[in-house]
């Protein structure tokens, strides 16, 4: 194709898309292929891709071919594999081929879903998808759905709509030179996801506001000092607002006590947002429904299908009873954003910070009917198996221990050979030694005070062999270690 034509006035010409597309395809497809040959953490250092790269754009436009192989030959290598099966650091997340295709089908549909008018698909298409999905966790259908990029969004949101049912006129005076205003109290567990902390600071509610519960030994949030620092703060003259406990914490995946939480939010007023960020799919399963029992009594609740749905990131599906108060937080309609239907339909920017919103539901829909709700099940069960089988392994062994309970598919648990000072050090630099080797990825929290591994199971190709695979070089890490040696 001549130069002229391929860069022309118009967009890239429809044989050169085809031929494109096909390359990508082809190359997606290789990739997958190839992932278990590819290290999990990218080997790179600091800033090498950026030295491999021109410092300028290009004054004439290249050939996708060119294009295409630079991806191979440069970004690949700097790429960390989250789809690979044995990533199992942080929370295992991977996508899957028809999430990919529906994200490639809203890239090219390219709709603004501010509202109904500029996007009916895309407005229409996330209620009924949410609601798909409401169903199959069990919710009721008090629960209206729309979707966000992430839980700290979501959770933000869930804040701002608390502190707007208060009935403070925050949206009009502000939080700022206002005496008539009570310090603001947020309440969640000392082992709540740091977005919380993000949220209060962002909605100039400040860290001060938020109130960490302390935990018991499951590290699950304990009602009673919850209940006991409300009255402080009561008696201090301060106004609780929101109180947000977890199920699935990012540490261990405990699961706080919803259901007295929820009590406790009914008797003094204040809203109730349920993070299940990571556990929330695990509610499909009728053996770990018993996890949920009272977040039906939620106000709001956010799970996110980009962790353990198989769908690409970002989309996270936040659930709420009172969307009117989180529409009065935010719903701002300017005169050239006026239409004719605006009071019979839903419009998506009435409902958060974001004007433009992206035709997000689409991949969920194609995860959701690809797989349908028996195959989503079957994949969320195997990988809480895979946890409890792996989990088995450490009770098994002398050299190991479990660190807090397996909830869902989620082991935390540390190496501890006999004879050996400095677990903490220890099990820091066995962790690093897995990670370089390429051959797995896990990461690591501090669970009462001890510095615990974390091995999460949630991709979509993760099997067996994978986790032996894991265990195999957990084990050959303590036996190869001098520390181990000098002890044994």
């Amino acid at each position: 194709m001549s130069e002229t034509k391929r860069h022309s006035f118009g967009d890239m010409p429809a044989d050169e898309f085809l031929d494109a597309g096909g390359s990508v395809l082809e190359f997606i497809n290789g990739y997958f292929e190839q992932l278990e040959k590819l290290p999990v953490l990218a080997r790179t250092g600091p800033g090498r891709l950026a030295d491999e790269l021109p410092t300028e754009a290009p004054e004439a436009g290249e050939s996708f071919e060119a294009i295409i192989a630079d991806v191979e030959k440069l970004i690949l290598p700097a790429v960390t594999n989250w789809n690979h099966p044995n990533f199992h650091g942080l929370f295992s997340t991977s996508t899957s081929g028809p999430g990919i295709l529906g994200e490639t089908l809203s890239a090219a549909f390219d709709m603004k879903s501010m509202l109904w008018r500029t996007a009916p698909a895309s407005t229409e298409l996330e209620d009924v998808t949410l609601g798909w999905l409401r169903q199959m966790l069990g919710l009721p259908e008090a629960f209206e759905g729309i979707i966000y990029d992430t839980a700290s969004v979501s959770t933000m949101h869930a804040i701002a709509a608390a502190r707007e049912r208060a009935g403070l006129n925050i949206r009009e005076l502000g939080m700022s030179g206002r005496p008539d205003l009570p310090l603001l109290c947020i309440y969640a567990s000392e082992h709540v996801h740091s977005s919380i902390d993000k949220a209060c600071i962002t909605l100039g509610l400040g860290t001060r506001s938020l109130r960490k519960i302390a935990c018991n030994e499951r590290f699950e949030m304990r009602a009673a000092e919850l209940r006991r620092a409300i009255e402080e703060d009561v008696a201090a003259g301060h106004r609780p607002i929101c109180v947000i406990p977890t199920i699935g914490t990012t540490s261990s995946t405990s699961v706080d006590p919803v259901g007295e939480i929820a009590e406790i939010a009914e008797e003094f007023g204040l809203w109730m947002h349920v993070d299940a960020a990571y556990a929330g799919p695990a509610a499909v399963l009728d053996e770990k429904r018993h996890f949920f029992a009272g977040w039906e009594r939620a106000d709001s609740i956010v799970l996110n299908p980009h962790k353990w749905l198989f769908t690409p990131f970002d989309l996270s599906a936040f659930y709420c009873r009172d969307m009117e108060s989180l529409k009065a937080a935010f719903s701002l309609v300017p005169e050239y954003l006026r239409t004719s239907e605006q009071t019979t339909v839903k419009n998506g920017m009435d409902y958060g910070i974001q004007l433009g919103r992206r035709f997000r539901s689409l991949k969920l829909w194609f995860v959701l009917r690809y797989f349908g709700r028996r195959g989503i099940e079957a994949r969320i069960r195997e990988h809480c198996r895979l946890a409890e089988l792996f989990a088995s392994w450490i009770d098994e062994s002398g050299d190991f221990e479990l660190l807090a309970p397996v909830n869902f598919a989620l082991v935390c648990f540390r190496a501890c050979p006999a004879g050996v000072e400095g677990l903490d050090t220890f099990n820091e630099r066995l962790m690093n030694h897995i990670n370089a080797t390429g051959e797995a990825y896990i990461s690591h929290t501090k669970l009462a005070g001890k510095l615990a591994l974390r091995v999460s199971i949630g991709s979509i190709r993760v099997e067996e062999r994978h986790i032996e695979k894991l265990w195999q070089l957990l084990k050959n890490g303590v036996s190869e270690s001098p520390a181990a040696g000098q002890a044994n």
